[in-house]
Formats: C-alpha cells, structure tokens, sequence
C-alpha cells in the first residue's frame, strides 16, 4: 500500500516537473527561434538591397565570371560586413528565369548557380530557405528592370545554433530527469516513512489494546460461566467468583480510563492553557503522597528538591508525571532497594531526575519503553497491574510542556529517567 502510494506520489511529481521543464525549454527555443530569424530576416534583407543595387547599376549586362573582376560600382557599396558574417551571392536572371550574370567573391561552378536557380524557381517568392549539399540557404526575389534578382546567404551557422540548443535542451532534460527521479524517490520515501510508521503503530496499538481486552473478557466470561452452573448455590458461596468479576472490570475500567485520557491529551494539546506553576511544590506534594507506600514496600527513598524552581504548564499534569514515575520505581524495584528523586535547575531548565535499583532496562528496550503497551518484562508487568501505557502518559504530558523525557539502565544496577522542562524566569 505505501509503495503504491510513494510511486503515485513520484509520477505525479515527475509529470509536474516534466511539464515545467518542457514549458521552460519550449519558451526559451521560441524566443531563441524567433530572435535568429529576425536577425537572418534583417540581414537578408541588406543582403538583397545590395544585390538589387548592383543588378540596376550593372543593367544586367556583364557576368562575373568572364573577366574575373566586380562591377567597380559595387566596391564600395557597404558589402564588406556582410562578407565577413556570412557567405553570400547574388544572381540575375531574365524574366524565364535564364541566369544572365552572377555577383559573387566566392569560386562557384555553373552547376551550383543552376541547382540554387532551380531552388528559388519552384518557389518564387519574396523569401525562402532550403538545403543543398548539407548547406543551409536563405534567399530572396525582387523583380527587376529586365528579370528577377536572386539573392542568396547561407545560414548554416544559425541553424546549428538552433539544432544544438534542441540537442543540448534534451541532453539536459534527460539528466535532470534522471537525477529530479532519483531525489524525488529518496524524499517520496521520506515523505511515506512518517505515514508508514504511524500506520504500524496504529496496527500495533489495535493489536495490543485488544489484547490486553481480550485477558479480563476471558476471565470474566469464564466465572460467569462458573456462576450459572451453580445456580443453587448462595451469592455468599460464589462470592470469589463475583470478587474475580469484580477485580477484571477494575482493570478494564483502568485500562480504558488511561486510553482515553491519551487521545484527549492529544486532542487537547491545542486548546490547553498553560499558567506559572512552582514545580518543586508540586513535586514535594506527590512525594508526600508516595512516601508511605515505598516505605511499606520495604523501600528506602532518598531526595533531594531545590525550591522555587517555577514552570509554565499544569501542575497536575506535571504530578501526574512524577507519580508515574515513582510507582513505576516500586513495581520494578529490588527487595530492600533504593529510590532516589532530584529537582534542580541546569541552565535555563528544570530537571528532575527519578532513579531505582533493580533487575534494569535492556539496552534494546530502552529505546521502546515510552511506546503504548509496551514492555520489557510483560509477565511481571501484568503481574504488577500494568498495562504499559504509565510511560506513554507520562511522555505524552512531557511533550505537551515542551520538554524531554529520556531513560538511562545499567542492568542489575540502577535506572534512571529524567524529565526536562523549561525554566519560567522571573521578571
């Protein structure tokens, strides 16, 4: 599915590109055409007038060609620039079209004035081109006194110019294609991944939620069952049965309870309003809270809070994050083990830092202890009541305070995580 999507995604992109590149090279041909045949226009026009002149002055009665040498009128007529651009020519011609004398500095047999004749005959009009011998030619027809004068320029050299920016156009067009393919699927994979990954876990949660659903359904289904098939029997006597019912329905309802309040935190992240809060009395409050149950638990707690120290947020949130990161040091603690809790400013940030000993994280959990339902020990964690979802909150609630939240375990030692928050400064 997300391959078919990336390559849709691709084509589209290719085809978008594809039509700039051929809009942008089409304009920039047809200006590049239409600049090269005014330019060819305007000096075949110069062309034509000079040869036209010759033609008047000369009355059509002297062939170059005989003698070797030009008109002593034409010499210094303003030809010489148009000598130098481009090779030119011009040809008299009586009014059937019979060549009666040639003007040119070029040597050029009576066949090639024949063959360029016969090219400006079958189509006499004021302009035209045509090829000859892989030579490009422009000319010209006025009518003169006693026939027609045939002026010629080769335009070979512009015509390459165009030629060449239609070879170069395409050699780069299929370059840029090549590499605007190879980008645009680099990045059209980059684009899917965030799509990709949320589907996964999406799936996965779908997966895990009905899971976790599917073990108390069971367990109430099954002391129903119990309970119906000793229907004689007093309420007092199947008590443990209800008492079992009972504990299942507490732990859908817990379950339930904490999905919802995920989705509506992201839901809400938008609309929340944040106040100044002290966050050291709010830390101080839960471990008030906490102190008696991990000392009961055997547990020794150690800690140490910097007062002051103020934030912008919601200062339940915020003890709803160190409570979860307090009971989650009790269930995964050593007999007899140690937690420790510091709250003190580092730079311009709060941190708070919540510690256990105990069996640890390994090195390839840690990295996935925040995701929903997720669990390094899922046995344990069930045992203990959880469900996997205290850490996904708790990073949640973090992110929406626009601060961090990160996990550091040396198995069989000790496990820290750590929450960062911004610092709110006085004015």
């Amino acid at each position: 599915m997300f391959n078919r999507l990336r390559n849709r995604f691709l084509l589209m992109n290719m085809v978008i590109i594809t039509i700039i590149m051929l809009v942008a090279f089409s304009s920039i041909y047809v200006i590049t055409y239409q600049n090269t045949k005014r330019d060819i226009d305007m000096e075949l026009l110069r062309v034509a007038d000079f040869y036209h002149k010759g033609a008047i002055m000369n009355g059509g009665k002297q062939r170059q060609g005989q003698d070797g040498n030009r008109p002593p009128q034409q010499k210094d007529d303003g030809m010489g620039p148009f000598a130098e651009r481009s090779v030119s020519f011009g040809l008299q011609t009586d009014a059937q079209w019979n060549l009666v004398s040639t003007d040119s500095r070029y040597d050029m047999d009576d066949e090639f004035y024949a063959a360029v004749l016969k090219k400006a005959e079958a189509k006499p009009s004021n302009s035209g081109r045509f090829t000859l011998s892989d030579t490009r030619w422009a000319y010209s027809v006025q009518l003169g006194p006693s026939g027609y004068t045939v002026s010629y320029m080769d335009v070979t050299a512009q015509q390459k110019i165009l030629t060449n920016l239609v070879y170069t156009f395409s050699a780069v067009a299929v370059v840029m294609l090549a590499v605007i393919y190879a980008t645009s699927r680099y990045f059209a994979g980059r684009s899917i991944a965030p799509v990709r990954d949320a589907f996964d876990k999406q799936k996965r949660f779908i997966a895990d939620a009905s899971h976790e659903l599917k073990t108390p359904l069971a367990v109430i289904n099954t002391n129903a069952d119990v309970l119906l098939a000793n229907e004689g029997d007093t309420i007092a006597s199947q008590a443990k049965w209800l008492h079992r019912i009972k504990s299942e329905t507490e732990r859908m309802k817990t379950l339930t309870n904490d999905l919802l309040y995920l989705t509506e935190m992201e839901d809400a992240r938008a609309r929340t309003i944040f106040v100044p809060f002290d966050v050291s009395d709010a830390v101080e409050g839960v471990l008030l809270t906490m102190e008696a149950v991990i000392f009961e638990q055997d547990l020794s707690l150690a800690y140490d809070v910097e007062p002051g120290l103020t934030s912008v947020g919601s200062a339940e949130q915020i003890k709803q994050v160190v409570m979860i990161l307090l009971d989650n040091a009790v269930k995964y603690n050593e007999p007899k083990g140690e937690i420790s809790l510091t709250l003190k400013k580092q730079h311009h940030q709060i941190q708070l830092a919540v510690s256990n000993t105990g069996a640890g994280i390994p090195a390839e959990h840690v990295d996935r202890i925040f995701d929903r339902f997720y669990r390094a020990d899922a046995s344990r964690s069930r045992k203990q009541g959880g469900y996997g979802l205290g850490l996904a909150i708790a990073k949640s609630i973090v992110e929406q305070h626009r601060g961090r939240i990160s996990a550091k375990s040396v198995p069989g030692e000790r496990t820290t995580f750590t929450v960062t928050l911004p610092l709110e400064t006085k004015k």
